[in-house]
């Protein structure tokens, strides 16, 4: 669920160009964060420590249910990186202490809205941690599931909180004739490059835990998109 700030890349006459860019920028720090997820899963097959620890996890994520997804996609994904953004001096101007319960229900939102997508995966391709099946879910998570509703429901809610949570300039460019293309095409090729292996990591745990390390995923992509955006040169 790469949609944070999702709103803040810049429009641009060739709607590419604003993606490929914020992709380059993005591809170093995004390939640490890769490999972050990565190594979560590799502990978690190969250090029996952290496959206890991640396993305990698990059991709470289940007995949980929707309430620990809300609840810890509100907590990693929207109050922590809030919280960063607000104190950042880079970051400070552009998130007033008001935004911070838009950040933490939007993003409990989302938990359930991955859970069940998550769970849907699990029901059409089974829990199996082979290629195929890995490959099967990332593809309909990325290509299907984030550019058809995902990204396009980010942007239009993040340009009604900057728009100072007013209806009126988000709907007038909702309206605007190629809004996908300048709006949302820019933010799907920015984030495919970090999203895709990240996603195929998740998809290589136990249902119980994929939730768990997007949340952990988000928590530092959403800081780091924040960041590089904040600092790109305005057009």
């Amino acid at each position: 669920m790469p949609s944070n700030s999702a709103a803040s890349l810049p429009a641009s006459a060739a709607p590419w160009r604003a993606g490929v860019e914020s992709a380059k920028r993005l591809a170093w720090p995004g390939l640490v964060l890769v490999a972050m997820a990565a190594g979560v899963v590799a502990a978690y097959y190969r250090v029996p420590a952290v496959h206890a620890a991640l396993a305990q996890l698990a059991e709470w994520r289940a007995a949980g249910g929707f309430a620990f997804s809300a609840g810890i996609s509100a907590l990693f994904a929207g109050f922590i990186p809030f919280l960063y953004l607000r104190l950042h001096p880079a970051t400070a101007a552009h998130h007033p202490w008001t935004h911070g319960g838009f950040f933490v229900l939007f993003w409990a939102y989302k938990g359930l809205e991955v859970d069940l997508l998550y769970r849907l995966q699990s029901r059409m391709f089974g829990d199996g941690t082979e290629v195929v099946t890995i490959a099967a879910k990332t593809a309909v998570d990325q290509l299907v599931y984030n550019p058809v509703w995902a990204a396009p429901l980010a942007v239009i809610l993040y340009g009604w909180k900057d728009a100072g949570f007013r209806w009126a300039a988000p709907l007038g460019d909702l309206r605007a004739p190629g809004w996908y293309l300048r709006r949302v095409l820019p933010v799907m090729i920015a984030v495919w490059g970090v999203w895709v292996p990240a996603v195929a990591c998740i998809y290589a745990l136990p249902l119980p835990l994929q939730l768990p390390l997007c949340c952990l995923v988000n928590c530092f992509w959403v800081i780091l998109f924040s960041l590089i955006t904040a600092r790109a040169p305005a057009r």
